[in-house]
């Protein structure tokens, strides 16, 4: 997405990300890869849990993580092993959702091009 926030930012909207991992992570990780959008802390992912898309890592999943370094529970400073489903949600200035992708399999993401093709059709 940030290789497209400058076309988002001249449809006049804003990207902001949500995350379960403790603010201190996130703040690395966006200096890291230079992000130009906030991230968002959803602590024990609880909204995305309200929202019914929260899912727990499964045990093999976990040591595919773990091999690769990845402390989920440290990052999140949660030991649940869960994370949101990947999403993308278009919110006009109202509050009303207006487009949606969400795909349960977390290796599926919205992709930029969809994102910017719906904010097109909003104008």
């Amino acid at each position: 997405m940030q290789a497209v926030l400058d076309q988002i930012k001249a449809h006049g909207a804003t990207l902001v990300a949500l995350t379960p991992h403790l603010a201190a992570n996130s703040k690395s990780m966006a200096e890291k890869n230079e992000l130009g959008f906030d991230l968002l802390s959803d602590p024990k992912n609880e909204y995305a849990a309200q929202l019914g898309l929260r899912f727990e890592v499964v045990d093999p999943l976990r040591s595919v993580y773990a091999g690769s370094g990845i402390d989920l529970p440290k990052y999140n400073g949660d030991p649940s092993w869960t994370l949101p489903m990947p999403g993308r949600f278009l919110i006009d200035q109202t509050g009303v959702i207006r487009a949606v992708d969400v795909d349960p399999d977390y290796t599926q993401r919205p992709e930029p091009e969809k994102t910017l093709a719906d904010l097109a059709a909003l104008a």
